[in-house]
């Protein structure tokens, strides 16, 4: 194939006829620039696209025909002339923007080479490689900071003495070399020889490669419609006009590359890192980073470091349990329940106006046991401690990012990272910036900004208020089919019918109500999603990072109120506004309001959240693995020719399934909604870390197994930090201080059995000479007369009644004939005071604590101070050093031609 070369002219365009798609067009240049292409111009349009070639039957093989110049990127699309239900017209358009595309492509200096699929000739591969002078000006243009000369500061092993000890858990550093370290500066032309380049072909790595030509196609134009420019890979592929686009994997994941001179990375990152066998090790982190990014290397980082911290809130909220567990045999109050003759002579009142049965306290003996295991002293050691654990994780994880950024090069990402290209395609007004007093155009004023913003909080704010009236619904199904499953199960007073045994009017709504809020969860995920990717391009965020800020905080307010919405309820708000047995309270006057299981509302919360974070967890990870193995175990079933030996490269990548733009952003919100999990209602399950810490362990190697065999590889980004999940979490972990504290005053019984030994077992209230929980249950019981219900002329509400005349209630109320009978009592007051004093104390403890750790644990720590400082010095300095020789030099050069010599008086002071 021969290279050619040509002038591009000046206002090279193709007008269709009126056409409703615009105008094809072709950039406009500088006539002094130079365009390589291959072949001829088709049809005589001045289109300059590649030629056809041959697959050469190397299926490792990632360089063009020649063996020369490396694929950087791969672009597919079908042959319009041999698709099925060929539309003439339509398929012609997509022809001539695809073909003006490519020709852009190439008079922005990229060189591309076709070659049509092995197993399917509809298919057309178009190769994308650029040259090494179009690297080095793009590379100029991002930024790029790229090696000065190798980093001779010495780094100290982060294990100390412990290495022998961590060995077996590190990545073995024969199979995986640690990269050499390099002083680095942001590339510029004009200063070539001061980089370290040893070889053209391996200063820019591959990844780099990549990302430099994803910036070109994403910015070049194929199209302008009424003075709007349409350009980017992103748009053509979203429009099919081409049908994917995607760097290539180096080799096979389960075999190395025949070709000597490849890396085979992905083999190792599958062998080391996503391998089940690589369980316990920790993670090739610098490896995951050079192959695909430092965006998924910190969410690696990050997930990894996650997890770490896991181990110990795991460790301490497992010995919680243990207490609770082994301690359980001597909860007196859950004795009285038990004891026949305390518990089994309580009659409790109904707990529904109509054909609810009277029930006896002794039937929630094994409930209460099971409460005491999470109802006690040790929970609210734990969650005084979740809330420190938090505060340190968070504050150890600044400090690690920071070492990252400086050992990835991100110190200072935010003054490099471009505008995306679809800011810069409506930044149609022109104003003076302030700080340079130059034009500059930006795409709407500040009236406009503002107008955009509110629209978009409003949109925002309507779909919470739609989930909320969601939730409201559920709520109001709970009440009112808790009546119907009543009266439409089978009831016996002893409780001896199977169905009634196993399938209880609770169980039932329980049952159906979650069902309901799983499918309305899952609509409104679908909906939202789409949503609020609308009103995020709306709002037209500069950069990449501002536009992922802004879609993260937008879906996780959603996300946030649909997965917590249900244990906010049963926690705060279920069995807390009831009444009492004469005067119920009623929902929108209607619905009495549910009450608490007989094992109290503690239980059914630690019950909520081990269906929801188990269940989530099995799914999501079932998920995961199942979905995109089928999916590519179908495609293999579709092709024609399906031998991997014989299959390029490209196409064996091609099969593979896209991530997909949002697919980290994902991964993110799984984990950060388990975070919440964590921390937020940890004080009614101290096993939440253990279960998030079993399945972190397996979402790391499930994570790592699906990008190294299931999908295509990414675009490598840059990335500095983990974006707008750090507030998130800094918000959550101060709202797990709240919660925590009331789950503990509100939702558990600790509060009022405190306050019961403490005051209320000794005289004046008491009978007992001495502290004791005896008597507790009988205590903190009200007394009904069932002569006061308002239904007694209604169908007879007494079921298994028997010669009682009174029930007793879950409330602090005063008794029937007293003076303000049915009024809350004296015991109750100093209960919602003990409540009030718990809360304010312990939030100020944790918070103080918080802010005393916060302030000590500095977000840098002072051994990366020094190293970006030192890093920063010898750079400049190495660059004036190098500016000097020159300038030296140069003069030099200019005494030889005046017949003189440079003074020597003048050297210094030129250095």
């Amino acid at each position: 194939m021969q290279m050619m070369t040509r002038k591009v002219l000046l206002n090279m365009e193709l007008e269709e006829d009126d056409d409703e798609d615009g105008d094809i067009v072709l950039e406009n240049f500088d006539q002094t620039i130079v365009c390589p292409t291959f072949g001829s111009l088709e049809n005589q349009q001045d289109f300059r696209t590649p030629e056809f070639e041959e697959f050469n039957g190397k299926p490792d093989s990632l360089f063009f025909t020649d063996g020369q110049r490396r694929i950087d990127f791969i672009l597919v699309y079908e042959d319009e002339s041999k698709k099925e239900n060929n539309k003439k017209g339509t398929n012609e358009k997509q022809k001539r923007k695809r073909q003006a595309y490519e020709s852009n492509l190439i008079c922005h200096g990229l060189q591309l080479e076709a070659t049509r699929s092995v197993s399917d000739d509809k298919l057309v591969f178009v190769k994308v490689h650029a040259p090494w002078e179009v690297l080095c000006t793009y590379a100029e243009i991002m930024h790029i900071k790229l090696p000065l000369k190798p980093n001779d500061l010495k780094t100290r092993s982060p294990f100390g003495n412990l290495n022998w000890f961590t060995k077996v858990l590190r990545v073995n550093e024969s199979v995986i070399k640690p990269e050499q370290e390099f002083f680095t500066a942001p590339f510029e032309k004009s200063r070539m020889n001061d980089f370290y380049i040893l070889d053209r072909d391996s200063f820019f790595n591959p990844a780099t490669r990549s990302r430099i030509v994803y910036f070109i196609l994403s910015r070049v134009k194929y199209q302008v419609m009424n003075n709007v420019n349409k350009f980017g890979i992103n748009r053509l592929v979203s429009s099919g006009i081409y049908k994917a686009a995607f760097p290539l994997h180096d080799c096979r994941f389960n075999y190395e590359s025949e070709d000597i001179s490849c890396p085979s990375e992905r083999y190792l990152l599958f062998r080391e890192w996503a391998h089940p066998r690589s369980i316990y090790k920790k993670q090739p982190l610098d490896l995951i980073r050079k192959y695909y990014g430092e965006k998924i290397g910190i969410y690696f980082a990050w997930l990894g470091y996650y997890t770490q911290m896991l181990l110990l809130a795991a460790v301490v909220g497992v010995a919680c349990f243990l207490y609770g567990y082994l301690d359980q045999d001597n909860c007196t109050w859950s004795k009285e329940v038990c004891d026949p003759d305390i518990g089994g002579q309580i009659l409790m009142c109904p707990q529904c106006d109509r054909l609810c049965p009277f029930w006896r306290l002794n039937i929630t003996c094994e409930s209460s046991k099971k409460l005491c295991i999470f109802d006690s002293f040790g929970t609210l050691i734990f969650a005084v401690f979740m809330g420190v654990w938090v505060t340190l994780f968070l504050e150890f994880w600044k400090r690690r990012q920071a070492e990252l950024e400086y050992e990835w090069d991100t110190v200072e990402l935010q003054q490099e990272e471009q505008a995306r290209p679809e800011y810069e395609a409506q930044c149609n007004h022109v104003v003076i910036n302030e700080i340079t007093q130059e034009e500059e155009r930006i795409p709407f004023t500040a009236c406009g900004k503002c107008i955009r913003v509110t629209l978009c909080a409003s949109a925002v704010f309507f779909w919470i208020l739609l989930i909320i009236a969601s939730v409201i619904g559920i709520i109001v199904y709970r009440l009112s089919v808790f009546i119907v499953f009543s009266t439409t199960l089978p009831k016996n007073p002893n409780g001896t019918d199977p169905i009634q045994k196993y399938l209880t009017p609770q169980m039932a709504t329980s049952i159906t109500a979650s069902i309901i809020s799983f499918i309305i969860i899952m609509i409104l995920n679908t909906i939202y999603e789409k949503v609020a990717i609308m009103i995020t391009n709306f709002e037209l965020p500069r950069t990449q990072t501002d536009y992922e800020n802004s879609l993260t905080m937008k879906m996780f307010l959603f996300q946030f109120v649909n997965y917590y919405s249900s244990c906010f309820y049963i926690a705060f708000f279920k069995g807390k506004f009831v009444g009492y047995p004469g005067d119920p309270v009623y929902l929108l006057g209607k619905y009495r309001n549910e009450e608490c299981d007989p094992g109290g509302c503690l239980l059914e919360l630690t019950t909520q959240l081990t269906i929801i974070m188990g269940g989530k967890a099995i799914w999501n990870n079932i998920q995961e693995v199942l979905l995109p193995w089928v999916m590519n175990l179908i495609g293999r079933y579709k092709r024609v020719s399906g031998s991997e030996t014989i299959t390029p490269r490209w196409e064996q990548d091609y099969h593979l399934q896209p991530m997909g733009k949002l697919g980290l952003f994902y991964e993110y919100l799984e984990m950060i909604i388990q975070f919440g999990f964590v921390t937020l209602f940890v004080a009614s399950f101290p096993l939440a870390p253990l279960l998030a810490l079993v399945n972190n362990i397996l979402e790391i190697r499930v994570d790592a197994w699906k990008l190294t065999t299931q999908f295509r590889r990414m675009v490598p980004e840059k990335a500095q930090d983990i974006g707008a999940w750090q507030p998130i979490m800094q918000g959550i972990a101060i709202l797990a201080v709240v919660t925590n504290a009331m789950i503990i005053a509100f939702t558990s019984d600790m509060i009022p059995r405190l306050v019961y030994y403490w005051s209320f077992s000794i005289p004046p209230y008491g009978e007992h000479t001495y502290y004791t929980m005896d008597g507790y249950i009988n205590n903190t019981l009200s007394v009904f007369n069932i002569t006061d219900f308002k239904n007694t002329d209604k169908e007879n509400p007494y079921i298994g009644l028997g010669n009682y005349t009174l029930c007793r209630y879950r409330d602090f109320r005063n008794p029937p004939g007293h003076p303000q009978e049915y009024k809350h009592n004296i015991y109750y007051w100093h209960v919602i005071a003990a409540k009030l004093a718990f809360i304010i104390v312990m939030e100020h403890i944790i918070y103080s604590v918080k802010f005393f750790i916060s302030y000590a644990i500095p977000d840098v720590s002072k051994s990366t101070k020094s190293k970006i400082k030192r890093e920063k010095y010898l750079t400049q300095k190495l660059l004036h050093e190098s500016h000097l020789k020159d300038l030296t030099k140069n003069m030099g050069l200019i005494a030889e031609r005046i017949g003189g010599t440079v003074d020597n008086s003048v050297r210094p002071k030129l250095e």
